[in-house]
């Protein structure tokens, strides 16, 4: 396969997938609204979703790492996902829709760790930019979120059900023409050891502030719609708002390659904290449209130097035979227990101080910038060695 295939099939991925969620992550919240749901009953299954993934992902990233192919457990995982989204036109009430919710979102989330594995992988052999493959996902996004607010204006919110689905087949189908990258594994090979990087210093102060990060941005992913709407904004405008956002993180992607070897994967989560201070202060201080544009800009870096930061730490500081697994353990903590736990608080935060609860994100957010600073102390931008560094 030459490099320009690798490139356009890992960009149909990235655009398939992010179909899904800007369809998904903007007005999901309402859904669960119009379903009867109360903010604490929201804040209570977006936590259980992001808890699921402490389990799923960590441990489909070690079945794949024992397997050494992530292409299939990929279509496989898609497949079911799209299928369990569909269960939701059937559901009503609370329990039904939380345990649906751990089947299908489960299913959906461990996709992104495996693919992001193997995306690394074959970014690195093909010697392309991660950041410019990545980018078709931010645009697909925006697409997605402004094409959904369009649909819902004046709509039921029950098409977001079929929407979804549709997205996830597609994801489907992209997941089946990625290169078959592999991880060589089988007898006489020893897999690399786990204990060593959960041991070490740097892993873990990594952890820290990319967990925060997420963490930090859980009331803005659960209740920012539904804030916004209360003021009366309209859901094209909502639509926009989040869109917006994604453009300036599309142009931080497009020059990843130089920002990434000016700044480093610690500065760069770094800057992801200090612009979240800025950017929830904002948010939970006004609901004025001009103030609300420019701090939506800062999602690029609340976001876009906080992904980027991430992907490369995770690339350059964990061996191969652990790619999987360290990507499921990221994905399972700080896409997963971290934010879970914080939405568990983050209903109970928007119902008693409405868009006050972004204050809190805020001070979330110093306290990864500290985690991010003592990284770029402890780290020499290095591979973890196995059976070393334990700071």
């Amino acid at each position: 396969m030459t490099r320009t295939q690798a490139g356009l099939r890992l960009s149909f991925y990235y655009t398939a997938l992010f179909i899904g969620v800007g369809t998904q992550l903007p007005f999901w919240p309402l859904w669960l609204k119009d379903r009867g749901l109360t903010p604490v009953e929201i804040g209570l299954i977006i936590a259980v979703i992001y808890v699921t993934k402490v389990v799923v992902n960590p441990l489909i990233g070690h079945v794949v790492d024992k397997r050494g192919d992530r292409r299939r457990p990929m279509v496989v995982l898609a497949t079911a996902a799209a299928i369990g989204w569909l269960a939701f036109a059937l559901t009503d009430g609370f329990w039904t829709i939380l345990t649906l919710s751990v089947v299908a979102t489960g299913c959906w989330s461990a996709i992104m760790p495996v693919g992001e594995s193997l995306v690394l992988a074959v970014a690195t052999h093909h010697k392309l930019d991660y950041g410019r493959v990545r980018l078709w996902g931010s645009a697909s996004f925006i697409l997605a979120a402004i094409a959904t607010g369009q649909i819902l204006t004046g709509q039921p919110t029950s098409l977001l059900v079929w929407l979804v689905s549709a997205a996830l087949a597609l994801t489907a189908i992209s997941c089946a023409t990625l290169p078959d990258q592999r991880i060589p594994v089988g007898p006489g090979r020893e897999p690399a050891r786990l204990a060593p990087l959960l041991g070490s210093a740097p892993f873990l102060l990594f952890l820290a502030a990319a967990s925060l990060n997420q963490a930090a941005h859980t009331v803005y992913y659960g209740f920012a719609t539904i804030h916004w709407k209360s003021a009366g904004i309209e859901g094209d405008v909502i639509g926009y708002l989040w869109s917006e956002g994604v453009v300036a993180e599309i142009a931080l992607f497009a020059f990843s390659g130089r920002v990434v070897a000016r700044l480093g994967p610690a500065r760069l989560l770094l800057i992801a904290a200090l612009a979240g201070i800025v950017r929830w202060l904002v948010l939970g201080t006004t609901t004025a449209l001009p103030a609300l544009a420019l701090a939506q800009l800062l999602h690029a870096a609340t976001f876009g130097c906080g992904h980027l930061g991430a992907m490369h730490f995770l690339n350059r500081a964990v061996p191969a035979g652990l790619s999987a697994r360290a990507q499921g353990i990221f994905a399972g903590i700080a896409a997963g227990a971290a934010p879970g736990l914080m939405s568990l608080a983050s209903g109970r935060l928007y119902e008693a101080f409405g868009g006050g609860a972004f204050l809190t994100m805020a001070a979330i957010s110093m306290a990864s910038g500290l985690a991010a600073w003592l990284l770029a102390r402890r780290w020499d931008g290095g591979l973890i060695k196995q059976g070393a560094d334990r700071g």
